[in-house]
């Protein structure tokens, strides 16, 4: 096996002596019990309400129709602003993502009837934000205290982003519990990590030093940490090395049940000379990282529901008993 090369900062020297849960190989690290115990952390948090619906710049002037926990919904855009709402209209309940936009408002396709920002009727839009990367809608959800906007890690000032959406057959828990196994990296890509060890568990995070493969012989290092801000969403933001600030949100909306929709939005910067100039070049740089992006997912999902559907089946087996 060709060695490994690895370029950009050097990162400081991993403890010899690591607490004993970071000892022994991967498979004994990868402790479910562990493992379920950041999930179900993860899972307690608040949520404010908000799912993310999908990337900014995929809902423009033109009505689309959303699926969001059990719910039909449509998006478009007034005068740039995000508009969420009820997708039947409130006359005989006609498709309003199959309507049209005209001077902001929505036109039901059978009898012309136009909906804008107020109520009519049963029918109301629904709180909408756009943070400039992902659209979000904010639901009614039992023993949620709803907030202003949605609950994010920082993020960098300056980057180049990229929005993945894709749906899988689990819940989001599902997801998230992918995300809190960072020790499956380097076995179920290995296109992608080339070397990866979890350094260090906090409370609230996991610190993972991992090594992306730029080629078989030559990858860059990186210190990164996995922590979630609320119940339905995990975040990687690198604390060292190449990129530092850089963060990939991953964020599971519930769609129906045992339907997921997994959003990753990608924020890459660098503190380089050149990345003024690469941001400007974002059009091209953009469909490489959405690349990247869909491969891994790709398996991930698969990942996700094979959790679901063992612990699917174990539900229905002590039902049945």
């Amino acid at each position: 096996m060709p060695k490994l090369r690895t370029v950009g900062k050097p990162l400081s020297e991993i403890p010899p002596e690591l607490p004993p849960e970071l000892r022994g190989p991967d498979w004994v690290q990868a402790n479910p019990r562990l493992i379920q115990a950041h999930l179900d952390r993860a899972l307690a948090m608040p949520t404010g309400g908000w799912h993310a619906i999908d990337a900014s710049r995929a809902i423009g002037q033109r009505p689309r129709p959303y699926e969001i926990a059990g719910l039909e919904l449509v998006a478009w855009r007034t005068d740039g602003a995000l508009r969420v709402a009820p997708d039947a209209c409130p006359h005989m309940g006609a498709r309003l993502s199959d309507g049209h936009v005209r001077d902001g408002r929505l036109v039901c396709p059978w009898h012309g009837l136009e909906l804008g920002e107020g109520r009519h009727g049963a029918w109301c839009p629904l709180e909408a934000f756009d943070d400039g990367v992902l659209a979000w809608v904010r639901l009614s959800e039992p023993g949620e205290e709803p907030t202003a906007r949605p609950l994010l890690s920082p993020r960098p000032e300056t980057f180049i982003d990229s929005v993945m959406r894709r749906e899988a057959a689990c819940e989001p828990r599902d997801v998230v519990a992918n995300r809190l196994d960072p020790w499956h990296g380097v076995y179920y890509h290995p296109h992608t990590f080339k070397r990866l060890r979890v350094i260090g568990i906090l409370e609230d995070r996991l610190l993972v030093r991992v090594v992306y493969g730029l080629s078989d012989r030559l990858g860059i290092e990186v210190d990164a940490t996995f922590h979630c801000p609320d119940a339905r969403t995990i975040t990687m933001t690198i604390v060292d090395g190449e990129g530092t600030g850089s963060v990939v949100e991953t964020h599971a909306t519930p769609l129906g049940e045992g339907r997921t929709a997994i959003l990753e939005a990608t924020l890459a910067t660098s503190d380089r000379p050149g990345f003024r100039g690469a941001i400007r070049a974002a059009g091209l740089i953009r469909p490489f990282i959405l690349r990247a992006q869909r491969k891994l997912w790709a398996e991930d999902a698969a990942y996700a529901e094979r959790t679901f559907a063992l612990r699917r089946g174990a539900a229905e087996a002590a039902n049945a008993g």
